[in-house]
């Protein structure tokens, strides 16, 4: 049985690209999310769902922090949330855990929030799937490649090779 999980902290763009290069991974939206809290904003994120028999909850979280700046309190934080959309206490229970497991590889403090799911908003069609309809555009270029090629070196064995040859020849 497939489960969601929604994930925040840099363009979606970019996190688009990166889970959509997933085995495990079934779909993923790109948007953006607001959490379930009060007051909460809109900011750039993806919902993806994905096979937990094939890639676990815990997996993702340490993709998704390896690739995004997941330590730094940038100036557009509040339009790149660092964070995890979780629907279920089970879900938050995992993904506490799992963001612990990974502050060990990192010196500065994680920044990233786990966070009710709250509604989420589709970005337009042209901008859906955007870096594999426009892998040589120069923002494609500049700034997924590089996180790909980092997702290549660190987690190939749950990567599917045959969406990124581009970057593998």
């Amino acid at each position: 049985m497939l489960q969601q999980v929604g994930l925040g902290g840099s363009c979606h763009w970019c996190t688009e690209a990166i889970f959509s290069s997933l085995i495990g991974v079934e779909s993923v939206d790109q948007g953006w999310f607001k959490s379930a809290e009060q007051d909460s904003q809109f900011s750039e994120a993806i919902r993806l769902r994905f096979d937990p028999k094939r890639i676990s909850l815990t997996y993702l979280i340490a993709i998704h922090i390896d690739t995004h700046s997941a330590t730094s309190k940038h100036s557009m934080r509040e339009k790149y949330r660092s964070a995890i959309y979780v629907y279920s206490n089970e879900q938050r229970d995992a993904a506490l855990q799992a963001l612990n497991l990974k502050q060990t590889d990192y010196a500065d403090p994680l920044i990233t929030k786990v966070v009710t799911a709250g509604e989420f908003k589709h970005s337009p069609s042209q901008y859906q799937n955007y870096y594999f309809s426009n892998p040589n555009k120069p923002f494609c270029e500049v700034r997924i490649n590089p996180k790909l090629a980092r997702l290549l070196a660190r987690y190939h064995d749950n990567v599917d090779s045959s969406k990124l040859t581009h970057l593998t020849q």
